[in-house]
């Protein structure tokens, strides 16, 4: 099979051995592939490795300790190699594309987003009916599901924050109520001028970095923050007062330390509280760019310049 690898001379196809599939994963002839930011750290550290994680195709082989899914079925999924014609993953980790009408491309875009968003505002932000959320990175794809989800899931308001006027101006499309403009310095303000001076009980932060004092300003007493992305950078201030005095939780989330055991959980989890959304065939990802898969190197530099709205994706 087709297949790219992370060299130390950048992206390179190659012919690879088809993967077999152990007991407890699913074999999948892949027909789209979401391009995402952790692609680009698996090429800052090149080890000859097929990149990519999340994906769309046909289930062509099942082991025998999987359940609830067949050959023939349409799925989408996340998992380790995924830039490859076919993929391999823990049965537990698929979503079964549950409308005909869902192309490749957008089931390729929403796997990655549900699984991280939902754990993030449900199992560790406890989002309960009539939360205030706040969306830092709103206008990401992750930020677009998140805010979906915590609409779809009984939010009282959602909150996302741009510092780019247009992207703003699209958000109440994707669950936003107020559109925050996160290019002020004082950004905070707006979020507790919306919220009658209470801030969000759930922040879901996919930013971090410089703007995360801003984050916990934006906060209820006692709220909490999830720290799910660093497009603002990993390391930054840390304003230990002003933490203190709001009491608030700050919790991490991602999956590269998580057993297959963890990550079945959330994957069903998920399917449990949003079974409809993906029954009626959301949630809503805009497509940005669809690439052919020998243009994979034009899709992440793509991604690299960020300016781009929406999802970029390779098609088989």
């Amino acid at each position: 099979m087709k297949a790219i690898i992370a060299t130390t001379d950048g992206l390179r196809i190659v012919d690879r051995p088809r993967p077999d599939p152990k007991p407890s994963e699913i074999l999948v002839r892949t027909r789209a592939i979401g391009v995402n930011r952790i692609d680009l750290h698996a090429l800052a550290a090149p080890a000859d490795q097929i990149i990519g994680m999340e994906w769309s195709g046909e289930v062509v082989e099942v082991g025998a300790q999987c359940h609830g899914l067949s050959v023939g079925d349409r799925v989408m999924g996340t998992g380790p190699a995924a830039y490859a014609e076919y993929v391999v993953t823990d049965y537990g980790r698929a979503v079964p594309i549950l409308k005909r009408e869902v192309d490749w491309a957008a089931a390729a875009s929403a796997t990655l987003g549900l699984q991280t968003m939902h754990d993030a505002l449900v199992t560790r932000g406890r989002l309960r009916p009539g939360d205030a959320v706040l969306m830092q990175g709103a206008a990401s794809v992750m930020g677009l599901i998140g805010m979906q989800i915590a609409k779809m899931l009984g939010a009282g308001l959602v909150l996302g924050t741009s510092g780019n006027a247009e992207r703003r101006s699209k958000l109440k499309d994707f669950g936003c109520d107020v559109a925050i403009d996160s290019s002020q310095d004082d950004w905070s303000r707006q979020v507790l001028d919306a919220t009658n001076g209470n801030g969000a009980e759930i922040v879901i932060d996919n930013v971090c970095g410089a703007a995360f004092n801003q984050c916990m300003a934006a906060a209820a007493l006692e709220g909490r923050l999830v720290n799910v992305g660093r497009l603002g950078g990993a390391t930054a201030a840390f304003d230990f007062n002003l933490h203190a005095l709001r009491r608030l939780e700050f919790i991490g989330v991602t999956f590269r330390t998580r057993s297959v055991e963890q990550v079945r959980s959330i994957n069903s989890r998920m399917l449990a509280d949003l079974g409809q959304m993906l029954s009626d065939g959301g949630p809503k990802v805009p497509i940005a760019g669809r690439f052919a898969f020998d243009d994979a190197a034009q899709a992440l530099d793509t991604l690299r310049r960020s300016e781009h709205f929406g999802k970029l994706v390779l098609e088989l």
